[in-house]
């Protein structure tokens, strides 16, 4: 396959499928490393540091925003912050990885432009809203108020698709994964 050093993106609302699909794709391609991201929420019992987040402090998280170490941030709740760290990229880049990124609309958005070149954005979204509200409650790890702004969120996020390189329907998993790796593959040759 081609030169190392391709990013790609994926997004979606919650219960879109997104991690199953991530997941997928790093097993599929050994050419590929997940890119782990920075967080100041805090760490659930069963996470990893430096495997599932790098877990800062607000205040850490604040002093590299102002050093340039992200490549994208969002504040996306008051006080939790995410962001990809620039030496993630790097690290995985001189491992010979392309990254694979699993980010919300907005820091998609922002590696496409922090990395114009050599990038691929995917929108993932469910056939519908219906669809999407059936999954999150199927999960069960929601209360009702969480469930409703996730939803809300997720109407939101649906107004960016039309800024991402390829939009990807999540209908049924497995027929999703298939075209998912045609996707991949193809960007990667």
């Amino acid at each position: 396959m081609s030169h190392q050093g391709k990013l790609i993106v994926f997004t979606a609302p919650s219960g879109s499928g997104k991690t199953t699909i991530v997941k997928h794709i790093l097993k599929t391609f050994p050419e590929t490393a997940f890119s782990v991201s920075g967080t100041t929420r805090k760490r659930r019992p069963h996470e990893v540091h430096g495997v599932d987040y790098y877990y800062l402090s607000v205040e850490t998280f604040k002093l590299w925003i102002e050093n340039d170490a992200f490549g994208e941030w969002e504040e996306v709740y008051p006080g939790q912050f995410y962001g990809t760290l620039r030496s993630e990229i790097s690290r995985l880049h001189q491992m010979g990885k392309h990254v694979v990124f699993d980010v919300d609309v907005k820091g998609a958005m922002s590696i496409k432009r922090n990395y114009p070149v050599d990038t691929l954005t995917i929108f993932l979204k469910v056939p519908s809203m219906e669809v999407l509200e059936q999954r999150l409650r199927a999960r069960g790890t929601e209360t009702e108020e969480n469930l409703q702004k996730r939803l809300a969120k997720a109407k939101e996020e649906l107004t960016y698709e039309s800024h991402f390189d390829v939009v990807l329907i999540n209908d049924v998993l497995e027929d999703t994964l298939c075209q998912a790796e045609d996707i991949v593959r193809n960007f990667l040759l």
